[in-house]
């Protein structure tokens, strides 16, 4: 990622050197344009600051991925469970449509979520024809993000997609996303705090949430969640799905007898040792 990044619309436009603070600027404001760019020259006329004609921004697309999983063992060193639902979702807002989609399964990392939801929101674009359009997508996944700019996958690609200490977790996505990358010229990748103030970034998270919650509900993965609008949608705050509620059944009325019986029993021994008594 460069070290300019143009605000073209947002609370403050301009151009910024550091994205916590371009971020600020186009974080809830509907209908934002930016981009990252390696030199301010670039981003200079991306605001349309420089002598050159301003270009043509009709095709621009912003998009946002995310993924999760609820881990049982959530702690340090703990393992995902089979048991454990995990998704992705992306949102991709095209100059005449908004797309969005989400999908799950049992037993998958946050990390193997993440990597899916890029891989699906290229593809989707693909399917588009939109791969040659000026597009940046946002993200709150580091793992992704360095990978593909601090040349992590190259590394691994060059190691026949083994890491230098080992075995790749994700290998055959990592292989899906090289392939997927060099049919997107004018993508720009950049990063948000997951679950703070990006919009498109909470709609994702509250769609992949969604997800998961269906898939606890029906015990299985679900069908996933494409939908398309005709025209761009006035991004909302959407509240991510809490933690799935346990109903745990209730005592059989024979079981709740025995039990009544079994507490009066006690109570009565107790008394009988001067160690209870009713008030």
């Amino acid at each position: 990622m460069g070290k300019y990044y143009a605000v073209r619309k947002g609370q403050h436009p301009g151009i910024y050197t550091s994205w916590p603070e371009a971020q600020k600027e186009v974080s809830g404001f509907s209908g934002a344009e930016f981009k990252g760019f390696n030199t301010e020259a670039e981003a200079q006329q991306f605001m349309g600051q420089a002598k050159t004609a301003r270009p043509n921004t009709a095709g621009m697309i912003f998009g946002y991925t995310d993924g999760g999983t609820r881990n049982s063992g959530n702690v340090k060193g703990g393992h995902v469970k089979a048991s454990d639902p995990a998704a992705w979702a992306y949102r991709l807002e095209l100059p005449d449509k908004v797309l969005s989609d989400s999908d799950g399964e049992w037993g998958a990392t946050n990390n193997r979520m993440e990597i899916m939801a890029f891989i699906k929101a290229l593809e989707a674009l693909i399917d588009q024809n939109q791969q040659t359009a000026d597009i940046t997508l946002v993200l709150d996944s580091k793992y992704v993000l360095d990978a593909i700019n601090k040349g992590w996958l190259k590394g691994w690609q060059k190691r026949g997609w083994r890491r230098s200490g080992g075995e790749l977790m994700n290998a055959e996505l990592w292989q899906k996303v090289s392939q997927l990358l060099p049919k997107f010229p004018k993508l720009s990748l950049v990063w948000t705090k997951g679950h703070a103030d990006n919009q498109g970034n909470i709609f994702v998270d509250g769609l992949l949430n969604k997800t998961m919650d269906e898939m606890v509900k029906a015990g299985r993965p679900i069908q996933s969640h494409s939908t398309t609008t005709k025209q761009p949608l006035q991004t909302k705050k959407v509240k991510p799905a809490g933690t799935v509620k346990k109903n745990y059944p209730k005592q059989a009325p024979k079981q709740q007898k025995q039990v009544d019986q079994s507490v009066s029993d006690i109570q009565k021994a107790l008394e009988q040792l001067d160690l209870f008594k009713n008030p």
